[in-house]
């Protein structure tokens, strides 16, 4: 239990300094667990093949069975697969409970890469298309957060990784209700890692830019000025891919980022600094 001054301040010892590790063993995962939401398409599975390339025995969960056994093909390393919905919030309980018999312990590395884009018209975009998209974004990825945190906090040890968007920080048109889910969940970053850090579990967020996706794909297709405004607003001048993120997600959930928690990490191509 805490101990506390007469002011109410926290006063117990500052957590001991970690010893050294090797970079080699810093940026791997072996004997990690990893709960990637959405990983069975586009950046969920780029970063699932990753963290799982890395070292970390994965678990993917989405919706459709069909597209997760096609992916933990591509995965590899005796990856698994499990069916949920993140949207059904109070079955994220039973979800981690599944994922830690699947993989013979519970995880340790939470991914919530679970989303769908909403492309319309802040005028055209209605309450309920609004709620359902920050129900999958926001209320879905923090029911998943609180589900595996208790356990990490038990153990002292974990990492929970937001994939959030370049569209909480830059204007992007005909995605208000996405820019809103995704900026939520900035600050949910923010508020779990003042919570959860002290007992060692770390939580940060990853911001993609444009990434070639099948949702960029088909937005280039549908707006033909789109290519040209993106390339123009990047500064590296193409477009990132799904493995862009995989890395960084890799790095942000290995030792050798042991002292980061409560970031957003952009990974756009200077898109977000760009003219």
């Amino acid at each position: 239990m805490d101990q506390l001054d007469a002011d109410g301040a926290n006063v117990n010892p500052p957590a001991a300094i970690p010893v050294r590790v090797p970079a080699s063993e810093a940026f791997g995962l072996a004997s990690e667990i990893a709960l990637v939401t959405g990983g069975s398409s586009g950046v969920g599975l780029a970063i699932a093949r990753c963290l799982a390339e890395a070292g970390a025995k994965v678990v993917i969960a989405a919706r459709r069975e069909s597209a997760m056994k096609e992916a933990i093909e591509i995965i590899g390393h005796g990856s698994a697969w499990l069916a949920h919905d993140v949207t059904l919030l109070k079955m994220a309980d039973r979800l981690v409970t599944r994922a830690t018999e699947a993989a013979g312990g519970p995880p340790s590395i939470l991914v919530n890469a679970a989303g769908l884009h909403l492309r319309k018209f802040a005028m055209d975009t209605s309450d309920d298309e609004l709620a359902s998209i920050m129900k999958i974004h926001a209320q879905g990825a923090f029911a998943m957060s609180r589900a595996v945190a208790g356990g990490m906090m038990h153990r002292q040890h974990g990492s929970i990784l937001f994939i959030t968007s370049v569209a909480s920080s830059v204007a992007v048109p005909q995605s208000a209700a996405y820019a809103a889910a995704k900026s939520a969940t900035l600050g949910l970053v923010r508020a779990l890692a003042s919570e959860l850090s002290p007992p060692g579990v770390r939580v940060n967020a990853i911001a993609p830019g444009w990434i070639d996706s099948d949702v960029t794909r088909t937005w280039m297709k549908t707006d033909r000025t789109a290519s040209r405004r993106i390339l123009q607003r990047t500064p590296m001048q193409r477009l990132g891919t799904p493995d862009d993120v995989g890395y960084a997600a890799v790095y942000l959930c290995s030792k050798a980022a042991r002292f980061i928690t409560g970031t957003i990490l952009p990974v756009d191509g200077g898109a977000g600094i760009g003219f």
